[in-house]
């Protein structure tokens, strides 16, 4: 069978080249077998010599950019990190995803992530950098498989300018150097993107299957937000594989059995698992990971407001750069999200359009229009849903959205150029140029005092270069390598300076940002694109804080080397944390400060902390009896008196009771400034 697509051509012809399906690039010419370490190096024996090293050279820069000085940023999100530290105490911690080794109460997420940072802080020792190497070793993998899949449909130049492209991401540098689940969440769908081309090849149920399982691991990840991808994966399959319709929605019913059956055993263990030995489901109002699933972390998240308990994101109000900024069309381009995604996401779209046009005639079995529907229908779900959702929201969510726009401009922008014989893909490619460099010149005068003169070089450059390109130059044999650099270095300057940017920072926080770290203006806002301070989410010593540098760690799970740290500091004092290390209790301490408050106290002194109440202090967990029942047998050490929460909107009645019955019983001490209570005691105030 072949399949002919008038947009894989010869780069000077103007005619189509058959080829075999699933092979773009043609059938290999004959060559002398390679042993293992020459097909490593070199790659598969009908490459030319320069892509495989070229792919190496890419995956070993990635791992640079997202290694490199990786413990500046300490411990990162010190809510997940603490979760990490729980689980080199605790395998039951490690399973559910508790914020605790005593397994009082989860994070307000599924545990897939956790499992990969706990079990990779089991193998090497808790510290600093086995708490974010994971995810710069997921974000280098990502890239990989990224190049992989846009090889299969659009050739292995198109694969490499993709991987580039998405390893240069503003947003994809920040969060693949921190600790949030999104990290493993691109990657897992990613994954399913290349399972699923895969599949669409030979009509292959296996791949298939394999692409929902990763799908279902996403859920794991990150609940719902792995199923905006579910549409654009389906309907490449049901558009494009070489079989019929019937075996299509066969083997679509068949991965969505896979999607059911890799996410579903954890809930089924989760719901059947005696409540009673088991750590609350954090964020949950019932104790439920299925209504966490539906409610805070699906409804909640679409439609803010009361819906699934959901608080409300940045539909309008007053903290919109952290949480998305105004919701609407143009959300992804804003103030808040701009410089994290959309510095080529306009030429995305323009080549998603001409790509569409350009291929409407071709066969229903043709890559280069499934490539387009896959990332085209991914970016345009995802994007949506992004842009209108109001709920809870951060700018941060857009990495999701960094594979399907590199792949659609890599894979496009060198159809375009293998076209070039032709004024339509000339125009095209020059208007994505063009487009590129002036929204380029928009978002860098957004940090205008961050190198001025980068907007000032890259607006004339990519004109110049789109009017080249219209003009026909990349015709004449002579400029044409010239012209070819051209394009990509205009394209890929302004996020790429913003890029290593983000790298050179160190982030921590809740909610991370990225871009340069400018001086923070005298209202009080940081001068990142959105306002906001772009070195992290929250100032050091805060909640969500810097951990001490010269933390080690070990497979014991203690985290600081000194008590005298930004995290102690942070949320009480040197006292406090060396009076929390000489509890043998199962708990340390309890606190209604909010659980960042108690992350950075479990981090600080390597002990359990509870977090009465989960993250915003709202969960209703423990229960006052409950308490009441750890305290009488003497599980709970300290007290420690803190604020009502986070403010997640929901009520906030169990924190509130228990620190009133402490407060009725037992005597209250200062300790470094805080109000601790001493629940061994057998005294009464």
């Amino acid at each position: 069978m072949t399949i002919v697509s008038p947009l894989v051509n010869a780069p000077d012809a103007d005619v189509p080249v058959r080829h075999p399906a699933g092979h773009p690039s043609g059938p290999p010419p004959p060559s002398r077998p390679r042993g293992r370490i020459g097909r490593l190096v070199r790659g598969p024996a009908g490459d030319p010599a320069w892509i495989r090293p070229s792919l190496l050279a890419l995956l070993a820069a990635t791992a640079v950019l997202y290694l490199w000085d990786l413990s500046a940023s300490g411990y990162g999100n010190g809510f997940y990190a603490a979760a990490t530290q729980a689980a080199t105490h605790s395998w039951k911690a490690l399973l559910f995803g508790s914020l605790d080794s005593g397994n009082a109460i989860t994070v307000d997420k599924p545990p897939a992530s956790l499992w990969v940072s706990g079990l990779f802080a089991r193998a090497f020792g808790f510290s600093s950098w086995t708490v974010l190497a994971p995810q710069a070793l997921e974000g280098v993998a990502a890239v990989g498989l990224l190049y992989a899949t846009v090889r299969r449909t659009s050739g292995a130049a198109a694969g490499l300018l993709a991987g580039a492209a998405f390893a240069l991401t503003p947003v994809a540098v920040l969060m693949f150097r921190f600790n949030n689940p999104d990290a493993l969440l691109v990657l897992l769908l990613v994954a399913a993107a290349y399972c699923t081309v895969r599949a669409t090849e030979r009509a292959s149920l296996r791949w298939l299957l394999l692409a929902g399982t990763c799908v279902g691991f996403g859920f794991l990840t990150k609940m719902a937000q792995a199923f905006l991808v579910v549409p654009a994966l389906s309907l490449v399959y049901l558009t494009a594989a070489p079989t019929g319709l019937r075996r299509r929605l066969a083997h679509l019913a068949g991965a969505v059995a896979a999607i059911v059956v890799s996410a579903g055993w954890y809930l089924a263990l989760v719901e059947l698992w005696p409540a009673s030995s088991r750590p609350y489901i954090g964020g949950s109002t019932n104790n439920s990971l299925l209504e966490l699933a539906i409610g805070y972390n699906g409804l909640g998240r679409i439609f803010g407001g009361s819906a699934g308990g959901g608080a409300s994101g940045g539909g309008g109000g007053g903290m919109t750069t952290g949480f998305g900024g105004a919701t609407g069309i143009t959300r992804l381009f804003g103030a808040s999200m701009g410089a994290e995604i959309s510095w080529l996401l306009p030429a995305a779209l323009i080549v998603l359009v001409a790509g569409l046009w350009f291929t409407r005639r071709t066969p229903r079995t043709d890559p280069t229009r499934a490539a387009l529907v896959l990332w085209g229908g991914w970016l345009l779900v995802s994007g949506l849903v992004f842009s209108f959702m109001s709920g809870i929201t951060h700018p941060y969510y857009t990495v999701a959205l960094a594979p399907a726009v590199a792949a659609l401009v890599a894979s496009g922008g060198t159809v375009c150029w293998r076209g070039r014989a032709r004024i339509s893909h000339r125009a095209t490619l020059a208007a994505m140029i063009a487009v590129t460099g002036l929204w380029g010149f928009v978002l860098l005068d957004r940090v205008a005092s961050w190198l001025p003169v980068l907007r000032w070089i890259i607006l004339p450059a990519s004109v110049l270069v789109a009017v080249a390109l219209v003009a026909g130059a990349a015709r004449l044999t002579r400029i044409t390598a010239v012209l070819a650099a051209a394009t990509v270095i205009s394209a890929s300057a302004g996020t790429s300076a913003y890029a290593l940017a983000t790298a050179a920072n160190p982030h921590s926080g809740s909610i991370p940002i990225s871009g340069p770290a400018v001086a923070a203006t005298a209202g009080g806002a940081g001068g990142g694109p959105g306002g906001a301070a772009a070195g992290g989410g929250l100032p050091s010593g805060a909640p969500g804080g810097t951990p001490p540098s010269s933390s080690s760690g070990s497979s014991s799970g203690s985290s600081a080397s000194s008590s005298d740290s930004p995290v102690a500091r942070g949320t009480g004092s040197t006292a406090l944390v060396a009076l929390l290390r000489t509890s043998t209790t199962t708990w340390a301490a309890a606190t209604t400060g909010g659980a960042t408050t108690a992350a950075e106290l479990e981090l600080s002194s390597g002990k359990a902390v509870i977090a009465i109440g989960g993250w915003d202090g709202s969960d209703p967990a423990p229960t006052l009896a409950q308490f009441e029942q750890w305290v009488s047998e003497g599980k709970i050490h300290y007290f420690v008196a803190g604020g009502t929460g986070m403010g997640g909107g929901r009520n906030s009645t169990s924190g509130n009771e228990i620190a009133a019955w402490v407060a009725a019983h037992f005597t209250a001490t200062t300790v470094g400034g805080q109000t601790v209570y001493d629940l061994t005691t057998s005294g009464m105030s």
